[in-house]
C-alpha cells in the first residue's frame, strides 16, 4: 500500500459528482479516447477543440471552442478545472507559464513539456544527463551544417526545433545545397546523424505527482512514410537486457524531467543498444494497443497520473497484441465505388469478430489516421496478419486472399 498523502490542495471538484474535472487541450482522437476512459472513472472530460466536428468534440459533453494559441481560450477552459492536460504539445510554452501563475495546475508542467515541444531543449537535457542519443548539433550557419555533415557523413537528418509530427518536420538530406535551402527557410535547425538502426521501438511510462511510476512492455513501431502503421507488443525478439534497459531509460527521463502523466519515449534500436529519438508527453499512438492489450490503458493511466490517483497494472492481457492504424486509402477518395463505410464495418465485424475497432469520427481523406484495429493472440504472425488485413480492408476495401469473406457477407 502507498502511504497516505494530501491530494486536495484546494483543487476544484465537480459540484454534481464530487469528482475532479480534467480539462484537455485538443479535440483529436487522443482526447476522444481519453474521454472514453474518463467515463469509467465517473468523469466527463472537458475538451478545448477548434471545431465542433473534431473527434472528441463529437462525443464529449463539455466542449469549449477556441484556439490553443489563444491565452483567453486556455483560461476559459481551465476555469474550474482540477487539472489541465493535453492531447498535443503545440500550446505556447509562455501561455502555460501564465496559467501556472494564475494558479492552474498543468500536467505535465511547462518546464517538463518544453522537452517534448522543443527538440533542441530535449537534446541538451539528454546530453547533460549522459543519456544515449544520436550525434547532433544546433546549426544556424552554412559552415555549421557543412562541419556537421563532414563529421557524420551524408545523409544527415534536419529538423526545425519546434512543430512537426507523423514524419512532418523531419528531413533526410543528401547534400549541402538541399541542407542550405532548409536552413534558409527555417533559420535554425537541429542536425542529427542518420542512425544505422535495426528498428524503431517505443516505451511508455506514467508518472504521478506523488512519484509513482508504471511502465508498459517495450513495443516495436512500424513506420511508413514517417507515419506509424503498426505496433507490435511486446517488441518481438527483444532480449530481456535491452528491454529492461529501455524501460529504465524511460523511467529515468520521466523522473529527471518531472513528468506528470504519460511519457512516450521513441527509440532507435542499434547494434549497440537504444538511443532516444523523440518524446511525447501525452497519450501516444504507440500505446493504443493498451486499450484491449493491457490491464490499464494508456488513457486511463494518464487520467490516474494527472489526478494523482494510484496507477493501474500494466500487465498484458495476451501474449501478443498488434495494433494497426487505418489510414485513409482508396475508400477515402471521391470516386470510390466500393462498399460504403457502414458496409465495411459490418463485414469487418462479421469476418473478424475478435478484432477490436476504434473509429475516430473524422472526415475521410487519403493518408489521414481514421481509426485503428487491435488483435490479440498467441502467435505473432497470425495476430499481425489479422490486424493488418482488417485495417487494409477498412482503408482500401481490399480483402487479402488468406481472409476471403464467405459469400453471405
Amino acid at each position: 500500500m502507498l502511504p497516505p498523502h494530501d491530494r486536495s490542495g484546494g483543487a476544484p471538484l465537480d459540484a454534481r459528482t464530487g469528482l475532479p474535472v480534467v480539462a484537455m487541450i485538443g479535440g483529436g482522437q487522443l482526447a476522444r479516447m481519453t474521454h472514453q476512459a474518463a467515463i469509467a472513472l465517473g468523469q466527463s472530460l472537458r475538451v478545448l477543440a477548434t471545431d465542433p466536428g473534431e473527434s472528441a468534440a463529437l462525443v464529449a459533453a463539455d466542449v469549449r471552442l477556441g484556439d490553443h494559441r489563444d491565452l483567453a481560450a486556455l483560461r476559459e477552459v481551465a476555469d474550474g478545472a482540477t487539472v489541465l492536460t493535453f492531447d498535443h504539445e503545440h500550446v505556447p510554452t509562455e501561455h502555460l507559464a501564465a496559467l501556472e501563475a494564475d494558479g492552474v495546475r498543468v500536467a505535465p508542467d511547462p518546464a517538463a513539456l518544453v522537452h517534448a515541444q522543443d527538440k533542441l531543449v530535449l537534446r541538451h537535457a539528454l546530453a547533460r544527463a549522459g543519456e544515449p542519443q544520436p550525434a547532433w548539433a544546433e546549426v544556424t550557419t552554412d559552415t555549421g551544417i557543412a562541419d556537421f555533415a563532414g563529421a557524420t557523413g551524408w545523409p544527415i537528418v534536419l529538423k526545425p526545433p519546434r512543430g512537426g509530427y507523423d514524419g512532418r518536420g523531419v528531413f533526410v538530406v543528401d547534400d549541402l545545397p538541399e541542407a542550405l535551402a532548409l536552413l534558409a527557410e527555417h533559420g535554425r535547425l537541429l542536425a542529427e546523424e542518420r542512425v544505422p538502426m535495426v528498428r524503431e521501438l517505443a516505451v511508455q511510462v506514467a508518472r504521478s505527482p506523488f512519484g509513482q511510476v508504471a511502465v508498459w512492455p517495450v513495443v516495436e513501431t512500424v513506420q511508413r512514410d514517417g507515419i506509424n502503421t503498426e505496433v507490435l507488443a511486446p517488441a518481438p525478439g527483444l532480449d530481456d537486457a535491452t528491454a529492461t534497459a529501455a524501460q529504465e531509460l524511460a523511467i529515468r527521463i520521466a523522473q529527471r524531467l518531472g513528468v506528470v502523466g504519460l511519457l512516450a519515449v521513441e527509440l532507435f534500436q542499434t547494434a549497440d543498444g537504444v538511443v532516444v529519438n523523440e518524446l511525447a508527453m501525452r497519450p501516444h499512438n504507440s500505446g493504443h494497443w493498451t486499450i484491449e492489450g493491457a490491464r490499464t490503458s494508456q488513457f486511463e493511466q494518464h487520467l490516474r497520473a494527472v489526478l494523482d490517483y494510484p496507477l493501474g497494472s500494466t500487465a498484458m492481457t495476451a501474449p501478443v497484441v498488434v495494433m494497426a492504424n487505418v489510414l485513409g486509402g482508396d475508400a477515402a477518395t471521391e470516386d470510390w465505388m466500393g462498399p460504403s463505410l457502414d458496409e465495411r464495418l459490418h463485414h469487418l465485424m462479421a469476418h473478424w469478430p475478435d478484432v477490436k475497432l476504434h473509429w475516430y469520427g473524422k472526415g475521410q481523406r487519403r493518408g489521414r489516421k481514421l481509426g485503428h484495429v487491435t488483435a490479440l493472440g498467441d502467435d505473432l504472425d497470425e495476430v499481425r496478419a489479422r490486424a493488418v488485413a482488417a485495417a487494409r480492408y477498412l482503408a482500401d476495401g481490399v480483402v487479402d486472399a488468406a481472409f476471403a469473406f464467405p459469400e453471405e457477407h
